[in-house]
């Protein structure tokens, strides 16, 4: 939390200030205002969507209670308008859905909770929140402020880290760290764990996993019996994950984890991959698994792929086309991406996800979402 900037506020008529914490690396507010278990919802939910900071005083269970409070009311639906109802163009939605969310982070986030040093909280009723603070934020540097959603979004990470995620297909668990996104969609992994692998794995069992996150996909293939898995990622939480993760499983032996941007050195009998899925800038850390702007992540694997495959090797795109649902690409367009870095396609294997938003008729996007395909390309040099 070294070199962190620093927030400043007035309360009982002294100037005071406090280091800020923000992991989406927001500025400290300007305007706060210190507030406590007296203040109505309506007003802190007016207040945050004027800008203003809100320092919280009282019971921390009662701030929890608050920061609710102001969600209903960002989420409370409009009262029907008598106009016809006009359904938008899927890009028009989804950039329209995305400010909203955008939006109602950005108010939400203004309610702020205080800390002490050691991460103690200063707050009746207050959680032991010290492990789950230490894991993401290090060593405490001394008091400091953050918003109670990231607080929050820290203590459910931490309890997804000790309790860990079921993976069906491998028979596994793996436990994600805050900031790594968590492999809940599993059919990506069970398209990995099936895929018929490439002749040339017998004679060179060497695999490269791009992107590795939580290592999931590095340890499919591992436990589908490659010797030497190569996995690489640019975040350091990634590849602490991945280390924690692979080192659970008894499978350190066969992979190797390189800090990198895509590809090590070398060459690989099969190179895998599990790209961002839709073109679009990340408003947070976590979001980059999500979304990658200009499709630079996708680009990068297959423009770099030829050079790093053995002959013979097979390069696995592992894809979402709920981009090109959303009409943010086209099929075309990802077809060019493959021709244009001189890769054929050999085969795609197909599967359809079932996470809850398929079925979540209220979603803007669910037509979107419930054509939704992922997709296991088989890609070979051409």
């Amino acid at each position: 939390m070294n070199g962190n900037p620093v927030i400043h506020w007035r309360e009982a008529d002294a100037e005071k200030s406090a280091l800020w914490q923000s992991e989406k690396g927001l500025p400290p507010p300007q305007r706060v205002q210190v507030i406590d278990d007296r203040m109505p919802a309506d007003t802190a939910y007016r207040l945050a969507c004027e800008g203003t900071a809100l320092l919280w005083r009282g019971d921390f269970q009662n701030a929890k209670l608050l920061l609710q409070a102001m969600a209903r009311r960002i989420d409370k639906k409009k009262p029907a308008s008598k106009q016809p109802q006009v359904t938008l163009p899927f890009a028009e939605a989804f950039h329209r859905y995305r400010l909203a969310q955008s939006q109602r982070a950005r108010t939400l986030e203004k309610l702020l909770i205080p800390f002490d040093a050691d991460y103690v909280i200063p707050l009746r009723r207050a959680p032991d929140v010290g492990d789950a603070c230490r894991e993401v934020y290090g060593p405490c540097a001394g008091p400091f402020i953050t918003s109670l959603r990231e607080l929050l979004g820290i203590i459910g990470a931490h309890e997804w880290r000790k309790k860990g995620i079921e993976i069906p297909a491998l028979d596994i668990a793996i436990h994600p760290h805050y900031g790594v996104f968590a492999p809940i969609r599993s059919e990506y992994i069970k398209l990995a764990a099936q895929a018929p692998p490439p002749k040339l794995l017998a004679e060179q069992s060497i695999a490269f996993d791009i992107g590795t996150g939580t290592g999931v996909l590095a340890a499919a293939l591992a436990l589908r019996g490659i010797q030497h898995i190569v996995a690489t990622d640019q975040a350091p939480r990634a590849l602490q994950c991945a280390h924690d993760n692979l080192t659970r499983l008894n499978l350190m032996n066969q992979v190797e984890l390189v800090r990198t941007d895509l590809f090590p050195e070398g060459q690989a009998a099969l190179i895998v991959c599990n790209p961002p899925w839709i073109p679009a800038r990340p408003s947070s850390p976590l979001e980059h698994a999500i979304f990658d702007p200009e499709s630079r992540m996708l680009r990068g694997f297959l423009q770099g792929l030829k050079a790093h495959l053995l002959p013979g090797g097979e390069g696995w795109l592992i894809l979402s086309d709920l981009a090109e649902h959303l009409g943010l690409r086209t099929r075309e367009q990802l077809l060019q991406m493959i021709e244009a870095a001189s890769l054929k396609v050999l085969s795609r294997i197909d599967t359809r996800p079932h996470h809850p938003r398929v079925s979540d008729v209220s979603d803007p996007l669910h037509a979107a979402r419930a054509a939704e395909l992922t997709s296991l390309w088989r890609l070979g040099k051409l």
